[in-house]
């Protein structure tokens, strides 16, 4: 079992270990919590009127707090979750969404990423917390982990699938869900009512290393590896705001217009998809 199974991945863990972007560091200080997704829900635009001095100060945290939500927003479809269960954050990045459900539920957390450089970050954070013997970050492949089969009552993917072929995540998230057990993710997928990816999409693609999949590939996939949705949600709306305010900020990295346009002209959507393994 090797964490990097490919050129491609071995390009994604160089991406990510190389990665010191303000947009996901300077929002993580705000709190101690740092994430790497987007945000979601009304924006408090009176930051913008706030004394020049403090503006960017105040853009910052109000970034944290909509990415915040995000991560609220998700940990909520978990379905019932108690202190004794064990929770699989696949692509945990620097381990804010991990952190988040050990608070939120007491039960034991783990997260695996392909980046060594964000494993590291995680548990550092985990230690400083005094959560490290409940919250541990791994350097596997969440496709293949090595954790037993059945031993999570929900996983989640918070923006990651669209790093890995979604046949062979929900194969591996099968197995590892106990039957009745939950998953959830939160991602971008390109509207197949539109046909192929639009050249926004596709900029998306080469500007993260990623690709994004069809909506439909979602649920063809979960239908084959018996995971069975309980609930899609359109957060499309919802995360507009956070890319109108961010491309006003200091931190801005020049794909929020691409992101926006995507969104716009209805190629591209944002969703939560929560599913049971039956």
């Amino acid at each position: 079992m090797t964490a990097i199974a490919s050129i491609y991945q071995n390009d994604v863990a160089n991406y990510w270990n190389a990665e010191r972007n303000p947009v996901n560091l300077r929002l993580g200080d705000v709190s101690g919590t740092y994430h790497h997704h987007y945000g979601i829900g009304e924006v408090d635009w009176s930051v913008l009127d706030v004394d020049e001095d403090v503006r960017e100060e105040a853009i910052i945290a109000e970034l944290h707090r909509l990415e915040n939500a995000q991560a609220e927003f998700l940990l909520g479809h978990l379905g019932d979750i108690r202190p004794e269960h064990r929770l699989l954050d696949a692509g945990s990045g620097r381990g804010g969404s991990s952190l988040m459900a050990n608070a939120a539920f007491g039960c034991r957390v783990d997260g695996v990423s392909i980046s060594q450089a964000q494993v590291d970050f995680a548990n550092a954070q985990a230690l400083r917390r005094g959560v490290a013997d409940r919250v541990r970050f791994h350097f596997k492949n969440m496709l293949d982990t090595g954790f037993e089969a059945g031993a999570f009552q929900a996983i989640w993917n918070n923006e990651s699938t669209m790093y890995v072929v979604l046949d062979d995540l929900f194969a591996a998230h099968s197995r590892l869900l106990a039957r009745g057990g939950r998953y959830v993710t939160i991602t971008g997928c390109y509207n197949d009512v539109y046909g192929l990816p639009s050249k926004a999409v596709s900029a998306i693609n080469a500007h993260y290393v990623c690709d994004i999949h069809p909506r439909s590939g979602y649920f063809r996939a979960m239908a084959a590896n018996r995971l069975v949705p309980v609930g899609v949600i359109d957060l499309t709306a919802e995360t507009i705001p956070y890319w109108e305010l961010r491309r006003k900020s200091q931190v801005a990295t020049g794909i929020e217009d691409t992101f926006l346009e995507a969104y716009r002209d209805g190629g591209f959507q944002y969703l939560l998809i929560a599913a049971d393994r039956i």
